[in-house]
């Protein structure tokens, strides 16, 4: 297997790894407990996690060198490469695959949570689904939000609060627009979502986020989100297939 690519996701996992990238210096944080550690006397013995750390690095059209990430990652048992270019900036098969892969015990490491995902939303969701799975993720640059630690789920907890404020914080400007219009005798209503919020819902759908967590996210209906993926109703004339 070329190093980066994912091939077979979990089905690849009965067999030997092809490949085990070597550890660089410092690539752990000391102290890190894993799992199985045990109590002797007043001294904790941590002992390696049973599962694999997985790495996954993101690169865009503007900087194709993914050398920097790699090395930041350190050791691991099996690298997920993902080349994103101007046109395929949604497509994301290594992060599917990678998905897929991770059982379990595994750990999922990257450089930073912009590697990971593109928003707080993206991050949230994704964290959820490995976490759902076993999956601890490790963040190179952001240990404090590390999900095997007191400290990074009590930051994730603070993280979806401010997500979820934001989308409060639109749906109540929105709502306060449509009042207004309404007075003033200019209110036509219109499709619900946009083209972008259509294309991101498409993306998370196909990521595997329950549809009706996207709808709830984007503070719509199960129906209004069906009608605006399958471009009927009003969303006829919004997008194309």
């Amino acid at each position: 297997m070329q190093r980066g690519e994912g091939d077979q996701g979990a089905a690849g996992r009965d067999q030997a790894p092809p490949h085990r990238f070597p550890r660089l210096p410092g690539s752990r944080g000391e102290g890190r407990r894993s799992q199985g550690g045990v109590q002797e006397g007043h001294r904790e013995v941590v002992t390696e996690h049973r599962g694999q750390t997985v790495g996954y690095v993101r690169v865009s059209a503007a900087d194709q060198n993914e050398a920097r990430q790699v090395e930041a990652i350190g050791d691991i048992d099996r690298l997920f490469s993902e080349k994103v270019s101007g046109k395929n900036v949604d497509d994301r098969a290594q992060l599917a695959e990678m998905i897929a892969y991770v059982r379990e015990g595994d750990i999922v490491r990257v450089k930073s949570p912009d590697r990971l995902a593109r928003s707080t939303r993206d991050l949230l969701d994704l964290v959820e689904q490995l976490q759902a799975k076993g999956v601890a993720v490790e963040f190179i640059d952001n240990p404090a939000l590390n999900t095997d630690t007191p400290q990074g789920e009590f930051m994730l907890t603070i993280l979806a609060a401010v997500a979820q404020l934001e989308r409060a914080t639109i749906r109540e400007r929105q709502a306060e627009g449509i009042a207004l219009a309404k007075k003033k005798g200019v209110y036509e209503r219109k499709p619900k979502l946009t083209p972008e919020q259509i294309a991101d819902a498409r993306r998370r759908v196909s990521e595997g986020v329950p549809k009706a967590k996207v709808a709830r996210d984007l503070g719509v209906s199960r129906q209004t989100l069906y009608s605006a993926l399958n471009g009927s109703g009003k969303y006829a004339d919004l997008i194309s297939h």
